[in-house]
């Protein structure tokens, strides 16, 4: 094997700087993202939030998981160009319904439309029924409870569907918890009924206009609603073969 020359260069070694850089121009702009930040993405200035553990606080977690230390991902606030057909949904929305965004998500090749509840019913049938948009299809409605999002803390999801032009959509809404309610879609997408039935059943989100709107899970006079994060996990105390378990939020503290 030959020796290398003492000129020689390994590769990537032609990129080192040799001599100090005072050209001005060189040095980074404030307010460049990272290399490696991705286009059309604007880091949300919200701080990230930490989870300990894995199923609950403080005691009572015998996962075998109860060091770990998780960074809670917050998704990115998108903006212009999308890229594929994101730009055209997003523009023609624009153009339909006046100022209908209240924030734009493109993550893992899923678009979302952050809209305010006050135009989710106008923006909605225009999503249905605009020849350029027409998503035809609600597949589900979906509710999520927020604690820490004052002001928003609850949340409703809408999944649409286009046979036509063969697209997915996500549209969310929200609205606090002293006040929590939302415009139904059912006039416009009649498959939404029961979900938003189980959606106010569930999250206590009233949907006005439902034509309908009472429990779908839970009995008629159930007190609560058991998906919200403060729901107390209780229950009847059960007895199995002599031994009485006790209810869930005794055993343990889940989140």
């Amino acid at each position: 094997m030959s020796e290398k020359a003492p000129d020689a260069k390994l590769p990537g070694e032609e990129k080192t700087v040799s001599e100090p850089v005072t050209d001005p121009e060189a040095a980074p702009k404030a307010g460049l993202e990272r290399e490696d930040a991705q286009p059309g993405e604007t880091p949300d200035p919200a701080p990230a939030a930490v989870r300990r553990g894995m199923w609950s606080e403080g005691t009572g977690d015998t996962s075998g998981y109860g060091g770990i230390v998780r960074e809670v991902a917050r998704p990115h606030v998108s903006t212009a160009p999308l890229g594929s057909w994101y730009d055209g949904a997003h523009n023609r929305l624009a153009t339909l319904v006046d100022d209908p965004f209240i924030k734009v998500v493109l993550q893992n090749g899923e678009l979302t439309f952050h809209i305010p509840r006050e135009k989710l019913v106008e923006a909605m049938r225009q999503l249905r029924d605009d020849a350029h948009l027409r998503f035809e299809f609600c597949s589900g409605v979906s509710g999520v409870h927020y604690p820490e999002d004052e002001g928003a803390e609850l949340h409703v999801v809408y999944h649409l569907a286009s046979m036509t032009h063969n697209r997915r959509l996500r549209v969310e809404t929200s609205c606090p918890e002293s006040d929590p309610h939302v415009p139904s879609v059912v006039a416009t997408y009649p498959a939404a009924d029961w979900h938003e039935r189980e959606t106010w059943d569930m999250f206590g989100i009233v949907f006005d206009g439902h034509p309908h709107l009472t429990r779908i899970l839970m009995p008629d006079d159930w007190v609560g609603h058991p998906q919200r994060k403060d729901y107390p996990l209780g229950g009847i105390p059960i007895e199995y073969k002599g031994t009485t378990v006790p209810p869930v939020d005794q055993r343990r503290s889940y989140r």
